[in-house]
């Protein structure tokens, strides 16, 4: 009786909404793309029904209940791309085989603690998944879910969240820090776990599994559904009763005792009515006196600011002894003494916990130039610590593309005369650019939560400003990461879509290429260290956006993550695509990457559009209602978006409109005559600023100016908060990748590659740990299990 009424008025609700005039489609088959689109559907409706209406009422209330969910899960159809790189691990000599395994191994080992970083229940998930497919294939597993009751939708769904949880180490997503959750009911899942082989086989444990995981698996609570420190949001850097301050105090004590936030996490504890915080530092060694082949230990307790800090080894402790295991292995098949001497520093450094030792094999890595299978490991990126100075482990393992490294190591070539064409003053530049290696890349091997396209490493800036670091263009990625079908381009006009799909590509490697040689590679950080000793004259040195003399620097072992702390990396992100943007414009540039004439000015044309195109895709990851950010990388293309819509002089048009299918839509334009005027004289303005703030420690003066556009509103010419809604109703799932694995069968290395399907990467994880599934399994469990009470 209900089903029907509602029924039957849903037509007159439906017309109510297409009279207002910020209207907002429903479409019930495809929810998963609606998202919060559906949540302003919703109060549209709630003020234009009629109150006394009680049907009609209901009826919204059971859509805002399916608007809830709907952007946590993750499309039946996202797309699920095989990462190729057959024909480059082939043309390897066996030794070079051999060495691309092992380093393989150590990273798909340490990227398991990716999952005890990222949520409280991201390992017992990770576990729960394993046994059951170790138990039976996807195939097999098909034939169990159906007897289980569920169709063939709720099984594919099943699939793609198995899928999406292996391909982003854990349930939140890598790019946008958001929670999924199966887009299937519970109790379906939940008979599909019961009736499964690995339950029929060990009942008592699987139950035991299921019930630690199965509600934190599901809870969508306001905390619960972001990254986030304190209460807006989860995190596994730190425990659950921390918050900001609690990170800025044991930022200035790490400082203090000059240790480096990268390889550790935070906890608070009680300890008779006061505060103590343990700061676990990640190492397979778990005593935390000296012990052989260390000269002294950096643990123990101190007093600091009336405040106790701890500080431990052994965070990931069997995760890292595999890492240094694998490691050993590889340094048999090194190719010279620096690959030798960085895999041994890399060991000291998951052995002990040092950041020191791992920046010491860093040392070693950028001198080995050229290397034909390129690797880093470590715990490196900070994006998806609250806090900004925590990072992230991962791992990669690649082969040189030779052809496209040719045109890279062309850029480098010509970075010394590009680098004066940057818009700050040559005071603000390094003293010396340390030509780096710049390879192009096929990707063998990523473990972390993310592939990204391009890296610029390592990331301590002492060794960056004063010895180097290197760049890579992971090829394989680019080629399937950004391939676009014209049908799911939004937001163009049409005369511009065939343009994008043709130069999109080849635009990107453009960009790319600047973006992390002379966007990442350029600037200086004014310093004085602890001796007093400055790396620049404070009595000449002008800051041009005052004309005073520069006033600030950082001092001693203030770096720019803890100094810039939350904005640090989103600011270097923006700092890095405004040269990219900027630099596009020059000729030599775009001759090198083999672009001339008309397609070079398509070239162009093409990255700036797609860089404004992103900074409106980029509201997808802003959180309106904690007013943050979740993705540092968007948050940057935002942020430039504001800055060529404030240029003015119609470079940049943004309008709301209808789309096709009568539902809102957006459209974004870009006067492809005045990027060279308009356009760049704007980046010039805001690359200086960016700059110049970075090079002076100017915390007070970057955050106002890089909050300030980073704002999201609806005051003003743009609504950007109502543009944001048309985003989520119309945006496209992020691509997963499925990567081969490598296994030694006597003498020889094989490649195992899989097909490019939630099918393919699960089986690709659960083939990966096969060897010693069992008691790999057990270690998560147990560090999972040890922490538990500290996530309350």
């Amino acid at each position: 009786m209900n089903t029907l009424r509602h029924g039957r008025v849903m037509p007159t609700c439906f017309q109510i909404w297409k009279s207002v005039s910020t209207r907002m489609g429903f479409e019930p088959t495809r929810a998963e793309h609606n998202g919060l689109a559906v949540h302003r559907l919703n109060h549209s409706a709630t003020s234009s029904c009629d109150t006394s209406t009680s049907i009609c009422s209901t009826l919204v209330l059971n859509f805002k209940v399916k608007m809830v969910d709907s952007q946590y899960y993750l499309p039946n159809d996202i797309g699920v791309s095989a990462l190729d790189c057959g024909e480059a691990f082939r043309l390897l000599s066996p030794q070079e085989k051999m060495y691309a395994h092992y380093l393989s191994r150590a990273a798909w080992y340490g990227g398991l603690a990716v999952l005890l970083q990222t949520s409280p229940e991201s390992a017992d998930i990770f576990v729960l998944l394993q046994r059951i497919f170790r138990k039976q294939t996807p195939a097999q597993l098909e034939q169990v879910a159906t007897v289980a009751g569920l169709n063939a939708e709720e099984y594919q769904a099943f699939l793609v969240y198995a899928a999406g949880l292996y391909a982003n180490m854990g349930n939140y997503k890598s790019f946008g820090d958001t929670k999924f959750i199966p887009n299937l009911p519970k109790e379906k899942l939940e008979a599909l776990v019961k009736a499964s082989q690995a339950f029929q086989d060990q009942p008592a444990e699987m139950e035991a599994l299921w019930s630690s995981c199965s509600c934190l698996l599901y809870s969508l609570e306001d905390r619960q559904k972001q990254l986030g420190l304190g209460n807006k949001g989860i995190t596994a850097y730190f425990s659950g009763n921390c918050c900001l301050e609690d990170a800025e105090l044991t930022q200035r004590f790490l400082d203090s005792k000059k240790l480096s936030a990268y390889n550790t996490r935070l906890f608070k504890k009680d300890n008779g009515g006061k505060a103590c915080y343990e700061v676990r530092l990640a190492s397979a060694v778990q005593k935390d006196c000296a012990v052989d082949g260390e000269s002294e230990s950096c643990c123990g307790s101190f007093s600091f600011e009336d405040k106790e800090f701890i500080v431990k080894r052994g965070d990931y402790s069997p995760l890292m002894e595999k890492v240094c295991h694998n490691l050993q292995q590889a340094e048999a098949y090194a190719a010279n003494e620096n690959q030798r001497k960085m895999l041994e520093e890399y060991r000291r450094s998951f052995t002990f916990g040092s950041v020191d030792a791992h920046k010491e094999g860093s040392r070693y890595w950028i001198k080995d130039k050229g290397p034909i299978v390129e690797s880093y490991i470590g715990f490196i990126e900070s994006y998806r610590d609250p806090f900004g100075s925590r990072g992230e482990f991962e791992g990669f393992v690649a082969v040189v593309n030779k052809a496209m490294s040719e045109r890279f190591a062309k850029l480098v070539s010509s970075a010394e005369v590009l680098l004066p064409e940057l818009p700050w003053p040559r005071e603000f530049e390094k003293d010396t650019f340390l030509k780096p290696d710049f390879t192009s890349l096929d990707v063998l091997t990523f473990a972390g939560s993310g592939i990204p396209a391009g890296i610029n490493i390592p990331n301590y800036d002492d060794i960056r400003q004063s010895e180097g670091f290197k760049n890579v263009s992971l090829g394989n990625v680019l080629a399937v990461a950004y391939a676009t079908k014209k049908e799911k381009l939004t937001f163009l006009e049409e005369k511009d879509k065939d343009l994008f799909i043709k130069w999109k590509g080849p635009s990107f490697e453009v960009q790319v290429g600047l973006h992390e040689l002379l966007g990442h590679g350029s600037g200086k950080l004014f310093v004085q260290d602890d001796s007093g000793k400055f790396n620049f004259d404070q009595s000449k040195v002008i800051n041009p956006e005052t004309g005073e003399p520069v006033s600030s620097w950082y001092r001693g072992s203030e770096t720019w993550d803890s100094k810039f702390s939350t904005i640090a990396s989103s600011y270097e992100e923006c700092r890095a695509e405004c040269v990219g943007l900027y630099l596009c414009l020059n000729k030599q540039v775009l001759s090198i990457f083999g672009h001339e004439g008309q397609d070079a000015e398509d070239v162009v044309y093409i990255n700036w559009l797609s860089m404004v195109r992103a900074g409106l895709l980029g509201l997808e990851f802003y959180t309106p209602e904690s007013k943050s950010w979740r993705q540092a990388h968007m948050q940057a293309r935002f942020v430039i978006l504001r800055v060529l819509l404030e240029a003015g002089e119609d470079l940049v048009g943004l309008e709301e409109v209808t789309g096709e299918d009568g539902k809102p839509d957006a459209r974004i334009t870009l006067n492809r005559s005045k990027i060279q005027t308009v356009g760049k004289s704007a980046i010039h303005r805001f690359l200086c600023k960016l700059q110049i703030l970075k090079s002076t420690a100017d915390v007070e003066g970057g955050r106002a100016l890089y909050e300030g556009y980073s704002a999201v509103s609806d005051s003003g010419a743009h609504k950007f908060l109502r543009l944001r809604e048309t985003v989520l109703l119309r945006k496209e799932a992020r691509k997963m990748f499925v990567q081969a694995n490598t296994r030694v069968n006597g003498e020889k290395v094989e490649l195992v590659e899989y097909e490019g399907s939630a099918a393919g990467l699960i089986r690709s994880f659960t083939e990966r740990f096969q060897d010693d599934a069992e008691p790999l399994e057990a270690s998560l469990l147990d560090l999972s299990k040890r922490d538990a009470p500290c996530w309350c």
